[in-house]
Formats: C-alpha cells, structure tokens, sequence
C-alpha cells in the first residue's frame, strides 16, 4: 500500500541513551526543518517517483495519496526524532500506511523501498542543515564535528527503521485480514452456487469472481465422504496434476467444485479412486457455473451407490442404475426377491451361483467366455445358470430375465446395507 519516508515509534524503547548535548542538537533539527515539511515531502515524493515505476504510474497510488502518507510518515518521524510531544499516536501513520497499501495490493518490498527513499531524503535534509549552521554552533560552543554528524545520521535512520516494521507489520496484518474477508466471500458464494442461486446472474457473475474461475466452461461437483483414512480435502492431490478445485465441508462430507480440461474426466476420477482414498461421487460434467445446484445432487446420488469406507469413486453416469435402485428402496427389495429369492436361500451355493451370474452377465451371457475368467469349464458354467433358472423359476434364455438379474446383483449391495445411502433403504 502506501508508503512513505519514515518515522520512528516515539516512547517505543525508554529514555534516549544520547547525552543531553545529542538530545539537544537532535531537538534543535526537529524544530529547524519542521517549517519545512512540505518542500521536504515535495523532496521525497519526486524521489520516490523517480526510483520507482509503481508509484509513478500513479496506479493504484495517486501523487496526492502518496503526498498526503509521506508527510504524515515526515511529520511523526521529525517529532519523534527531535523528542517532540505530537499529543497523539506517533506510530498511527506508519500503521496507515500499511494498511494502504495492503489493501491497495502494493509489493510490500516496493513500499519498504519507498521508506527508504524517504528515510533517504530526510537525512540529506539534515545533513543541508547542519552543514549550514555548523559554524554558527560551533562559535556559541554545541558540537559541530564529523562523529556528530554521524550520530545524527545513525539516529535518523534507526528510526525510519522502527517506523518500517510498523509498517511492515500493519501490512501484514491487513493482508491476513483481508484474507480470511475473501475466503469468507468465496465459501459463501459458492455455497450459494450449491444452493441453486447461480440462476442469478449476478450470483453467478460474483461467484466466478470470487474462485477466479470463468462462468462458462467444464465443470463436475463431487461430494467426497469424509472417510478417517481419506484425506480431509482431495484439492492439494488434484493441485499436484494442474486441476483447480474448490471444497467446502457440507452437511457432513466435502463438496468441490473441479474446473476440467478435455479428456480429464477419466484422470479425475484416478485420481481420487487411487491417490486420495475418499469415497466420492461426481456429477456429470456441466459448462455453466448456474447448474452447480443440479450437479450437487447428481453426484449426491452418485456417492449414495458406493460402499461406506470402500475409498470408491464412481461418476453419476456409471451408476445410472445404482441411483434408480437406491432412490426407490422398496423397487430394489422387491427385484431382489422375485429375481434372486431362490439363490439367496441357498447358503451353500449361493455365493458361487451369484458370482457365476455377474461374471456371465457381464461377458454378454458367453457361457465360453464366463468360463475364461472363472478358470472352468464351460459346462459348469452352464449348469450353474441353469440351476439358477430353477430356483428363481425363470428362464435364463429372456432378455427381460436377464435384465431382472442384472438389476437386482446391483441392488443386493444396497439392500446389504453397505451402501452410503443404505440407512434409507
């Protein structure tokens, strides 16, 4: 933010070590170029404009700004400096300062720069003076040597020193403030998002704003379980592999926002199957910052249809079957009981018949195939899902059978009770 020549913080470390022919000649120079303030605030900000390009645009600090901080900063250092009693803060304008520029968002390292050009200039101020009236001192007896000279200089510059850790540390301050004032603004905008506002175009416009990100483009909410061995928020592992993100515990797991490039969908869900461990569904992907509410939901769904704790990622898209089923709990129930009731009755074959019937569904009902993968021959295969025709009474060869199988060896998970959503079902 702003910056100006310095000043030092007055009663800041107890008496003065100087001996009273110092605190005199130190007063004497105070109460000498005091009259002076404004050429020497002219001085310094001419200086500063010359040394540095940011303050010389005029943008974002303007020549009356920078004017009006350096000779506040001038005026509390000369007082300071001289002993002289302000009757108020002496360190208020190095703490304004900071505040500032801060806010105005100028490098913190350009402003301390800027102190010490004027810290610069208030000693060659100084130095015009003494060098003027040395002999005048020396002939009523005060010190006029070098060494005096030089403990002037040393004092000047130990306080623009005290006045730029103020300042310094007012800058800080602000910055964190500042911070934590626009974190809150972003949480809150994009919970607004997740709420259904974004169909408020300037909602939408804030929002895009607040998390730096376009209102149109491509976009996924996932909602992420939150596991105890998955990390709190997946974003550093997506960070890593150049994918913005934005999450926010919500209602007792996390939702994020994903910002994807072409092709990333595949990678996204990797990356949180393999590298994060949480539990997750994504909502399919949408390309305007107003469907965000919409998108919650999906991916709300989505995770309903995976195993608590199971370290699962699936897309909404690849559940479209799992969501029917969890969403219609006495639908699922019931498919399992007229499609697999007889196999499940069965204990001690139940679960090779059920893992013949997946692997034989999934393998486009290729007895040959189903075979291969469970390392058998393809007659057993056969007459495993023949004995399943005959418990559940069906007839292995309809298509509308075969669906009815595949649909309820998805709901048998949920029904379990090991689904997210199963405490509905």
């Amino acid at each position: 933010m702003a910056q100006n020549p310095g000043a030092r913080t007055p009663h800041a470390e107890g008496p003065r070590p100087e001996g009273d022919d110092d605190g005199e000649l130190r007063r004497a120079l105070a109460v000498a170029l005091l009259p002076g303030i404004d050429e020497m605030t002219r001085r310094v900000v001419d200086d500063i404009h010359a040394h540095s390009g940011t303050y010389a645009s005029g943008s974002p600090v303007s020549r009356d700004d920078l004017w009006g901080i350096c000779r506040d900063n001038l005026l509390r250092a000369l007082e300071d400096f001289g002993g002289l009693s302000s009757g108020g803060d002496a360190e208020q304008a190095a703490r304004e300062t900071g505040r500032r520029r801060a806010e105005q968002d100028v490098p913190l390292d350009t402003v301390l720069q800027a102190y010490r050009r004027g810290g610069r200039v208030m000693w060659q101020v100084m130095a015009e003076h003494l060098r003027a009236t040395r002999g005048t001192r020396q002939a009523h007896g005060a010190a006029g040597d070098r060494d005096t000279e030089l403990d002037m200089a040393g004092a000047v510059w130990e306080t623009i020193d005290r006045y730029s850790l103020v300042m310094a540390e007012s800058y800080r301050l602000t910055q964190l403030e500042m911070q934590g004032r626009q974190e809150t603004r972003r949480v809150a905008l994009f919970e607004a998002l997740l709420d259904g506002r974004g169909d408020d175009p300037a909602v939408a416009a804030a929002a895009s704003a607040a998390l730096g990100v376009p209102v149109q483009d491509r976009y996924v909410i996932v909602v992420a379980a939150q596991d105890p061995a998955a990390p709190p928020n997946p974003a550093p592992v997506l960070d890593e592999h150049g994918i913005w993100s934005f999450w926010r515990p919500r209602s007792g797991r996390y939702a994020g926002i994903v910002r994807l490039a072409a092709g990333e969908s595949g990678v996204l869900i990797d990356l949180l199957r393999h590298r994060t461990g949480a539990t997750a569904g994504v909502s399919p992907e949408f390309d305007r910052l107003a469907r965000a509410g919409r998108a919650l939901r999906l991916a709300e769904q989505a995770l309903r249809t995976l195993p608590a704790k199971s370290g699962e990622a699936a897309a909404f898209d690849d559940r479209l079957a799992e969501v029917l089923l969890v969403g219609r709990p006495e639908i699922a129930e019931r498919i399992v009981g007229t499609r697999l009731g007889g196999v499940l009755d069965m204990a001690a074959e139940r679960e090779v018949l059920l893992g013949t019937l997946r692997v034989w569904l999934d393998s486009g009902c290729s007895a040959a195939r189903a075979a291969e993968l469970l390392y058998c021959h393809r007659n057993t295969v056969l007459n495993r899902i023949g004995r399943i025709a005959e418990l559940t009474g069906c007839n292995a060869e309809s298509g509308e059978v075969r669906l009815g199988w595949a649909l309820a060896l998805r709901a048998l998970p949920l029904l379990a009770g090991d689904g997210e959503g199963a405490a509905g079902l």
